[in-house]
């Protein structure tokens, strides 16, 4: 029931005359330095929205997949697609269910979407994240966290970044609040945890 109730309330939010707050239609400065430091490679974006990032990716030479849980979204994200003469593997779907989807993906990317779950919904993302990333691959992820532990809606208490762990390490961070929210947020950079010892170990 909560599924089906998630399900509705994001699809609502495309069926209004304004878009939603997180669908600007701009590629954030964070993702385009990404692409400016590493060539392209297969890359994921978990709750891809209208298509902006995928669009912007795949324009950079990236075999990309998004995936997103509202019908309009994906139907947008297409036309869009289509108007940028660039392909792309758009999939209706849920995040916390990927079990069909193959990897590896050298980018995993999520702007706003894993705050947006469900706590047992977080579980089960982080473990296809987990499965999903190239050992020498990259998860980027905006988030944004709880303003207080009182807060009963609007981010994530910052110990859920513990599901990512031991499997994922951090090798970036960058904190600020959300323009459109008005809340604590990051940008967070993730890499397999034993490619990161690896690298940790030859530099040694």
């Amino acid at each position: 029931m909560d599924r089906l109730k998630r399900w509705f309330e994001f699809n609502r939010w495309y069926l209004r005359r304004e878009p939603p707050p997180w669908d600007t239609g701009v590629s954030p400065p964070e993702l385009l330095a990404f692409i400016e430091a590493h060539p392209p490679g297969r890359a994921l974006d978990l709750g891809c929205g209208t298509g902006t990032n995928v669009i912007t990716l795949a324009q950079h030479g990236w075999q990309v997949t998004g995936v997103d849980f509202a019908v309009k979204d994906i139907m947008e994200a297409g036309r869009k697609a289509r108007e940028a003469s660039v392909q792309a593997d758009l999939r209706l779907g849920d995040v916390t269910r990927l079990s069909a989807l193959a990897g590896p993906f050298d980018l995993i990317l999520d702007i706003g979407c894993f705050h947006g779950l469900p706590a047992d919904g977080r579980s089960a993302y982080a473990r296809h994240v987990k499965r999903l990333l190239a050992p020498d691959g990259t998860f980027l992820l905006y988030v944004m966290f709880k303003a207080d532990a009182q807060s009963p809606r609007g981010g994530i208490p910052a110990t859920d970044l513990a599901r990512f762990a031991p499997e994922l390490a951090l090798v970036a961070r960058t904190d600020g609040v959300d323009a459109a929210r008005g809340r604590p947020s990051a940008w967070l950079a993730y890499r397999c945890a034993s490619s990161v010892a690896t690298i940790a170990k030859s530099r040694a």
